[in-house]
């Protein structure tokens, strides 16, 4: 009689397995990350004179490494620029590949006390996706258009840019 209820307890109790679950799993995660963080007091810019306020290279291998290149879908990259100084400012963000070819660009325009929110896609609704997957380095150029004697009244005046990426990727 027990071995009965052990044989019926057994029967009972299993179910067929289903390995093919793995398969029909759809794993696409958003990801959200600072890309860089710049700021160049009014005193700076005053003491460049006519020249570029900034103009840098910035190596930027995270959109090409393989584990984000192969799996990215879409997203979005933003671009904040805050001018407290007393002077127009244009800043350029230029994305290079690895042979420092420009593959994408944009011109923020700024004037005094203005606060400036950028966004651009990439993928299905925006620019092509290849853009990010190739990205190796960012050049950014602050351009002065004003004069180099003016300060603002504000508080410690100066341009500051930020940039952040979201990006939808598939996980398998």
């Amino acid at each position: 009689m027990v071995i009965f209820l052990c044989f019926c307890t057994m029967v009972s109790c299993v179910e067929e397995q289903d390995f093919g679950q793995f398969d029909d799993l759809n794993l696409t995660p958003t990801l959200e990350a600072s890309i860089l963080y710049i700021e160049a007091p009014e005193s700076l810019i005053n003491a460049a004179g006519d020249v570029n306020i900034i103009s840098r290279n910035f190596n930027f291998d995270a959109f090409s490494s393989d584990v984000f290149a192969k799996r990215v879908l879409d997203g979005t990259v933003t671009y904040i620029v805050e001018n407290t100084t007393s002077k127009p400012v244009n800043v350029v963000v230029e994305l290079l590949n690895a042979n420092g070819e420009v593959i994408d660009r944009e011109l923020i325009e700024t004037t005094p006390g203005m606060d400036i929110q950028r966004d651009i896609t990439y993928g299905n609704s925006g620019k092509n996706i290849n853009i990010i997957k190739f990205t190796s380095s960012i050049r950014v150029t602050a351009i002065n258009l004003g004069d180099s004697i003016s300060t603002s009244d504000l508080p410690d005046p100066k341009i500051i840019l930020k940039s952040s990426g979201k990006f939808r990727v598939n996980i398998k």
